[in-house]
């Protein structure tokens, strides 16, 4: 997180580390917009994330009452640009919030916005490549602030809970419990102490963003001058396609609409903004685009996974499936990007699903059935692109076989 340190041209706290921050007169979010544009010039990359619940506090040394309206926001660059009321700037984990002095109140404030064990366990937007991030951020925060309440036994244990409640929220989602495993298990084997805990998720946190985008680099490569197929939303996968700035992109790019949530149109969106053509696809036309109609060329299919089974079957978005199978009728191709540490240590791996409403809200007795995944057997895809290069289904039980081992820890 980006935090400030507070030059001697503004009225309070002079030379304290805090948050960008101002004074919210009527509408906080848009004072928050302002003062992000106005100390550092970042307001085009910032999408607001959570608002949090408002904190009141009286600073005593100053008979003064504050009520701080916090706001988490994503940003997608760091290069800032401050002006007169910062004296310097500094991006860090946010731990370092409690090693600095800072203005009152900020790791409190934080504390209302950041993730959680329940932001993990109830996030219906985002994939399991994000939700690991968070998972991971949720670990290393409560390692931070185990370090200074109880560096001792009762430390780690605590911090076991922690870990042991993050692999409970999501059980499907096998990137967060690899990634867990592999902090806990590095931090076991070294010293068991919050220190290490943090430090290892914090580096878990690099790692895993250097694979996602190591595994979009190898399939962008693939991808240049081709006309690709791709359905729902994968970040990896996405980051591949809008390579164009960087090299020659994809010569068009068909999206399946992946309903009911309907990810699929955010992607379109996103790909057209940044200069790939896109055409938009119902889900039942796949079959139909993959075979020639509307005058398509598909020549490779491109999804993501959210796991891959040791005998490399991979589960993914519902839908995936059909599309697989559809490709292989037309000797199309089926390249799933994804990161190693999506390959799951057993054979099965628990379900999710979304809302019924989502599919049928009408008066009538109708059962509805929304399932998040299915399965796609091994012998529907072509190969895995990750961040160790291309793999054959076979070389997955390989990988499986080295993340089995993270979970040692817990024993």
């Amino acid at each position: 997180m980006l935090l400030v340190r507070r030059s001697d041209e503004v009225g309070t706290y002079r030379g304290k580390w805090g948050a960008v921050s101002g004074y919210a007169e009527g509408d906080p979010e848009a004072a928050a917009r302002w003062e992000i544009a106005e100390e550092t010039g970042l307001a085009d990359a910032v999408t607001v994330v959570r608002r949090g619940d408002p904190l009141a506090f009286t600073d005593d040394d100053r008979s003064v009452r504050w009520v701080v309206h916090p706001f988490l926001f994503d940003c997608s660059e760091r290069g800032v640009t401050p002006n007169e009321e910062v004296a310097e700037t500094a991006w860090v984990a946010p731990p370092e919030i409690r090693r600095r002095e800072t203005v009152p109140k900020l790791w409190e404030a934080y504390d209302r916005v950041r993730p959680t064990v329940r932001t993990v366990e109830t996030d219906t937007d985002h994939g399991s490549a994000w939700l690991s991030l968070r998972a991971l951020e949720v670990l290393r925060d409560e390692a931070g602030l185990a370090s200074e309440d109880d560096a001792g036994e009762t430390g780690w244990e605590r911090l076991v809970d922690v870990a042991a409640a993050l692999l409970d929220a999501r059980p499907s989602m096998t990137a967060l419990g690899n990634r867990v495993n592999r902090a806990m298990t590095e931090a076991s084997e070294a010293d068991r102490r919050p220190e290490s805990v943090e430090r290892a998720a914090h580096d878990g946190i690099g790692r895993a963003l250097d694979a996602d985008r190591s595994a979009s680099r190898a399939v962008a490569e693939r991808l240049a001058g081709e006309h690709v197929l791709t359905l729902s939303r994968s970040g990896t996968v996405e980051r591949a396609l809008s390579r164009g700035g960087e090299s020659e992109g994809p010569a068009h790019v068909y999206v399946a609409e992946s309903r009911p949530a309907r990810e699929g149109v955010g992607v379109a969106e996103r790909l057209a903004e940044a200069g790939v053509g896109v055409t938009l696809l119902t889900d039942a036309a796949v079959a139909h685009v993959l075979s020639g109609g509307l005058g398509s060329e598909v020549e490779r299919v491109v999804v993501g996974a959210d796991t891959v089974l040791p005998d490399g079957s991979v589960v993914n978005k519902t839908g995936t499936r059909g599309v697989a199978i559809a490709a292989s009728n037309e000797s199309v191709p089926v390249d799933v990007v994804t990161a190693t540490d999506k390959v799951a240590t057993t054979a099965t791996v628990a379900g999710e699903e979304g809302p019924a409403e989502a599919v049928y809200d009408g008066d009538e007795d109708v059962a509805a059935a929304n399932p998040t995944f299915d399965r796609t057997p091994a012998a529907f895809v072509a190969r895995f692109v990750t961040e160790r290069g291309a793999l054959e289904a076979e070389d997955v039980a390989a990988v499986a076989d080295e993340l089995r081992a993270l979970a040692a820890w817990q024993d």
